[in-house]
């Protein structure tokens, strides 16, 4: 019997050290109690609890990930953007933080190759990936505390995804982005616009967005404007790594 608790003992601590040395690549520093990104990346379904019967999973943890991200996002932006008032910034935190954004940014660090779960990761739900990114900066905090935070938001969220410019263009114009970005670098644009009816009886519009006399990308509403809008979002698409950098 105690040979079968030694063996599990053996096999727990394997565990550990392979999760404690991803953990230090991914992160760039030496986790000091694996114990709190393990109950991160642990799922409600696995059903574990401590021995006080609390449940062992991520959820507090993502609370708590979730108030300090707010945080630095919020320091950040109230020292890069000084004009701004608060509604701005509150509408800018909110285009860093959104669910979309955060499972991305999940999904980027592939988190769930860490998580524990009984549902078949198919079935776990997009959200997953966020929840999961917001639980590992909730460890980090209990772990090593705001500055180590601090700077793992920084150089995973704010280096590589903030763009002011780019977040406020988010709220205008895409039209206004492409036509800008094309002048900035010498590019020729061309925006078609065309009545285009098709079977319907409303009236819609078909624009083609040719860029150095390529066709890019093609969009059709029922206003011209919203069909130059959803043509440029798609050129956006195409071209978003060399806008991001220029």
């Amino acid at each position: 019997n105690m040979n079968f608790i030694r063996k599990i003992v053996n096999s727990r601590k394997q565990e550990d050290e392979q999760l404690y040395s991803e953990l230090k690549k991914l992160l760039n520093f030496s986790p000091r109690k694996i114990n709190y990104y393990k109950k991160a990346f642990t799922h409600r379904s696995v059903q574990m609890i401590d021995s006080k019967g609390n449940p062992i999973n991520y959820e507090r943890l993502e609370f708590l990930g979730d108030s300090i991200l707010g945080s630095v996002i919020s320091s950040y932006l109230y020292k890069k953007v000084p004009t701004g008032n608060e509604g701005y910034l509150t509408q800018m935190r909110s285009k860093i933080v959104s669910r979309d954004h955060l499972n991305e940014l999940g999904k980027d660090l592939n988190l769930i190759r860490f998580v524990k779960s009984n549902i078949d990761q198919a079935n776990v739900g997009a959200n997953i990936h966020g929840n999961i990114f917001e639980a590992l900066i909730g460890a980090i905090f209990l772990d090593k505390g705001y500055n180590t935070c601090h700077k793992f938001i920084f150089e995973n969220v704010i280096v590589p995804h903030v763009n002011i410019e780019l977040l406020e263009g988010k709220i205008t114009s895409y039209k206004g982005l492409i036509i800008e970005w094309c002048q900035k670098h010498k590019k020729k644009y061309s925006f078609d616009a065309y009545e285009d009816s098709g079977n319907e009886t409303i009236k819609h519009f078909s624009v083609k967005i040719s860029i150095d006399g390529q066709l890019i990308a093609k969009g059709r509403s029922t206003s011209k404007k919203k069909a130059e809008e959803q043509a440029s979002k798609r050129v956006y698409f195409v071209f978003q790594k060399q806008i991001n950098l220029s």
